[in-house]
């Protein structure tokens, strides 16, 4: 496969000229917006990096859908299964989005910036539209819209110290899934500890363009004492973590409680949404698959850029969505789908990998 034609719709990032000089090989694209996806380390040293040291990651791709007014949270919980009136200004909640069927729309952060103000941030689909759709057939006191908003990812164990180095140390004081305001150049920034990876970090919400390549040149030149590294999600590193992608491991076509997603569900309180009474339907039916990890082979199998057969006693029981080889476990690792039957965690499976080998391995619960 040659490379991407760019183009004005393929939008680079304010990060995207940084990311460049440091080397980035190869790009994804994500809500429109490039994503780097790979530099001149390995992914097997990226990911020994990523879980001693520290990283920044350009992560503008997590678009956010802004959804303001009188009636903003009657939409954000029109959307999602999960009870939102709990949450407090301050707090970072993972939703799932789902349609009439219960099909997963999206499965972004929602971050409550104030009574009637809420971002959602999102993966890789158009939030946007679905939500002014149900707001325009609602009638809801809404507005939706894409702020100027670019997050950067300082990721890895080192994270915490870097930025109190440079924020000052209540970055400290940030809790898991909240968020909090760092003063940056003259302005207020939103800074979450969260981010796409099981090594810490956090994510800096940057609104404007402006104080892009200040922001990433202050957090790389303090880095250097920390050992920083540009970097990028790392799918041997998200795939033992258990941290799902949307578009690869789920879609419109699988339920919350394929992929595990039941405590996100209200489904015996008074919370309505779209697609409560096919969900309670589901419940009541039972799930037929569910999502698993695997640990399989002694060599590295080759890239799973399509679905691979996953097969018991000769009967194909499920499918392999994401795979690589795992440098600490000496075997490769995966996420997919297994049928009710097979699902049980320590189920022996064949994998028929992409270049048609198959492999033995073993169903296992998430962390691998």
């Amino acid at each position: 496969m040659n490379g991407l034609n760019m183009s004005i719709r393929l939008r680079r990032t304010p990060y995207t000229n940084r990311v460049e000089k440091l080397g980035v090989s190869g790009f994804s694209i994500v809500n429109h917006m490039l994503l780097p996806k790979a530099f001149k380390s390995s992914v097997e040293e990226d990911y020994w990096h990523l879980r001693e040291h520290v990283q920044i990651w350009d992560v503008s791709c997590q678009r956010q859908v802004e959804i303001e007014g009188p009636d903003a949270q009657k939409l954000v919980q029109l959307m999602t299964p999960r009870n939102i009136a709990r949450a407090s200004i301050g707090d970072c909640l993972y939703i799932p989005l789902i349609d009439e069927n219960a099909g997963l729309i999206n499965d972004p952060v929602l971050l409550k910036l104030s009574k009637d103000k809420f971002w959602l941030s999102i993966a890789d689909s158009d939030v946007l539209l679905y939500a002014k759709g149900l707001a325009i057939g609602s009638k809801f006191d809404v507005k939706i819209s894409e702020p100027d908003v670019y997050p950067l990812a300082v990721q890895g164990p080192k994270a915490e110290n870097l930025l109190s180095e440079i924020f000052g140390s209540h970055i400290k004081e940030i809790k898991f899934f909240k968020f909090g305001w760092i003063d940056f150049n003259g302005s207020k920034q939103l800074i979450a500890r969260s981010g796409y990876s099981r090594q810490g970090g956090f994510e800096i919400y940057l609104k404007g363009k402006d104080f892009a390549n200040f922001l990433w040149d202050v957090i790389w030149d303090v880095g250097q004492s920390y050992q920083i590294a540009p970097g990028c999600p790392n799918l041997i590193e998200r795939i033992e973590g258990g941290l799902f992608s949307y578009g690869n491991e789920m879609t419109l076509a699988n339920n919350p409680f394929e992929i595990g997603f039941e405590k996100f569900c209200d489904l015996d309180g008074p919370t309505q949404f779209i697609g409560k009474s096919k969900l309670l339907e589901i419940r009541a039916n039972g799930v037929q698959k569910i999502i698993r990890g695997f640990v399989f082979g002694k060599i590295p199998c080759s890239s799973c850029s399509e679905p691979w057969p996953v097969f018991v006693d000769g009967k194909v029981v499920g499918n392999v969505t994401s795979a690589i080889w795992s440098p600490r476990l000496k075997a490769n690792v995966a996420q997919g789908m297994v049928d009710k039957d097979y699902w049980d965690i320590g189920q022996n499976v064949k994998i028929k990998v992409q270049d048609g080998t198959e492999m033995i391995g073993m169903i296992k619960d998430f962390p691998l």
